[in-house]
């Protein structure tokens, strides 16, 4: 049990971290994330809002006081990183890895809070 919560909280804090870096990306280095996003062939008016639902995201995770809004954002950033890295594959820019980084980390946290955290704790809204 010990064992697990040191992994899940070292995979999670990892996994926020590589989140923290992209919404810092997203926010002030936004000439470079328009480009990559416009060579991707997504809109950059996507930006701006991805970056606040990361940051809600991990807010969502982290505090543990809804069941329902754990999930979604868990959900939320499975469909991002799987789609950043079916984006990256078929543009063939080699950049790929960092997504499927973040999905490895991703599924950890989720499978060990499983558990980590007993749902007894979590409030179902």
């Amino acid at each position: 049990m010990k064992a697990a919560k040191i992994t899940y909280y070292v995979v999670l804090s990892l996994f926020t971290l590589l989140m923290i870096f992209s919404v810092s990306n997203y926010f002030f280095n936004h000439e470079a994330i328009q480009e990559a996003f416009q060579s991707l062939g997504f809109p950059t008016y996507l930006i701006y809002p991805l970056a606040i639902a990361k940051l809600l995201g991990l807010v969502a995770i982290w505090a543990k006081k809804s069941v329902v809004l754990k999930e979604w954002a868990y959900a939320g950033f499975f469909f991002n990183v799987i789609l950043a890295a079916s984006a990256h594959l078929n543009a063939g820019d080699g950049q790929a890895a960092g997504a499927f980084i973040a999905l490895t980390l991703l599924a950890t946290a989720y499978f060990t809070e499983k558990k980590v955290v007993p749902e007894k704790v979590l409030t179902p809204v």
